[in-house]
């Protein structure tokens, strides 16, 4: 998938897990259900900081660029190190490391270990990296162009300082579902994890699939690209993506946030 359809996808799959804890009893506070779906908009382009042309590899600039570099050299170590016979051989990491279960729950639990040991500005620093990530993503066309990074990160920034201090409010969410001292902000670690998750089911949409349950072998291949039939599959950025499943996300998430806020 394209940036616009993976952000889109992981806002709208936060929204529905949003429905269904209120459902269960467990509702999100507005905060919670917004920030959540801005950190997993966010979070649903980070598999793709394998690949050098994609938006998270240059958001942030030479930082970023740098960054890609290291995790594409790691992926490519890690498929190169566990194949199987009947993997192909590759000359690159884009869509093996970065897109499977593994990088995804390690991600996710690496920032909510951050969120609850490293105080305020961590936090700060997880929404800002995600609100620009988002921005990017849900707003692709208009955040495009390095003339426009400044002005995105200017309203990450700002946007991150009024989350946080409107969720560090009481009764706002900053504990939502972690209710014991000192684990304020560990959910932040879900919406990460979700959007890494539904970056990888995008994915194995498509004709290329995602060995999103690597290392689990399966046949002759450790990193088998799991995905629907062949004929159900389809090419990134197509009329499919753009004309159906970019409606629908709407859809979805227009009602999942209907029912996560008690509307419907």
């Amino acid at each position: 998938m394209m940036g616009p359809a993976h952000s889109l996808s992981g806002a709208t799959a936060w929204l529905g897990v949003g429905a269904a804890a209120a459902a269960a009893g467990h509702a999100m506070p507005w905060p919670v259900l917004l920030v959540g779906a801005l950190i997993c908009a966010g979070a649903a382009l980070a598999p793709d900081l394998d690949h050098h042309a994609a938006t998270i590899s240059n958001a942030f600039g030479p930082v970023s660029r740098r960054l890609c570099e290291i995790v594409d050299k790691l992926s490519y170590a890690a498929y190169k190190s566990t194949r199987k016979p009947g993997d192909p051989r590759r000359s690159g990491g884009h869509r093996t490391l970065t897109h499977t279960w593994v990088w995804a729950v390690a991600v996710g639990s690496g920032t909510a270990v951050l969120a609850i040991t490293c105080g305020r500005w961590a936090v700060l620093g997880i929404l800002f990296v995600h609100m620009v990530l988002a921005i990017e993503g849900l707003l692709w066309r208009a955040a495009r162009g390095s003339s426009s990074n400044v002005l995105v990160w200017l309203l990450a920034a700002t946007t991150s300082w009024i989350l946080a201090q409107t969720l560090d409010k009481p009764g706002n969410g900053s504990d939502w579902l972690f209710t014991a001292p000192g684990q304020e902000y560990l959910w932040l670690g879900l919406p990460v994890i979700l959007g890494a998750l539904v970056h990888d089911i995008g994915d194995a949409l498509t004709v290329s699939g995602c060995p999103i349950l690597w290392p689990i072998p399966i046949g002759r291949k450790r990193w088998y690209p799991v995905g629907p039939p062949k004929v159900m599959r389809f090419r990134a950025g197509s009329w499919v993506e753009l004309k159906v499943l970019t409606p629908v996300f709407m859809l979805l998430g227009a009602v999942g946030c209907a029912a996560a806020l008690n509307f419907i």
